[in-house]
């Protein structure tokens, strides 16, 4: 027998940038700020993205691209890389992606590559604690989206592969 499942994927949808929380525009801010860190000299697709820590810390990070293009990284690993390497207790409240590039004009709000949901999702696990996700497209739409689950439901999640030492 054949079982037909569903799931659904729930988040928010806003119009204008004006619409969002005073801490959600910072945030929103901060990564339009870190665009211009972008190295994307083969693309010229400039992703930033700003991760808020809670004890208020906002770390930022952008894509970095290289000739060998799977030796770059996008903007959200780098920042939540950087939050791993120096700040390995923090617990990460809310992070917004964003995009620019001067080739065409981005109406829609940029997502997420399967690999840096994951590395999302492994941050979720490790802080037991849901992530706010904000996908920014500047002067247009932004999506809010409450853990990573509605964004990739079939996380890879394997339990015994946990280290009781870490």
């Amino acid at each position: 027998m054949i079982n037909k499942l569903n799931f659904s994927v729930s988040y928010e949808a806003y119009d204008h940038f004006s619409e969002l929380t005073d801490e959600d525009q910072l945030l929103c801010k901060k990564a339009e700020a870190a665009l211009v860190t972008s190295y994307s000299p083969y693309s010229n697709f400039k992703v930033a993205a700003a991760v808020q820590l809670s004890d208020g810390k906002v770390i930022t990070g952008s894509n970095q691209e290289n000739v060998a293009y799977p030796s770059g990284l996008c903007a959200e690993r780098v920042a939540l890389f950087t939050v791993g390497a120096a700040y390995p207790h923090a617990v990460i409240e809310s992070m917004v992606i964003t995009a620019h590039t001067d080739n065409f004009k981005i109406e829609q709000p940029v997502t997420c590559c399967g690999s840096c949901l994951q590395v999302m999702a492994e941050f979720e696990k490790k802080q037991d604690k849901e992530i706010d996700v904000l996908f920014y497209c500047i002067d247009g739409k932004i999506l809010k989206v409450k853990g990573v689950k509605n964004l990739l439901p079939f996380v890879f999640v394997e339990e015994r592969l946990k280290v009781d030492n870490c």
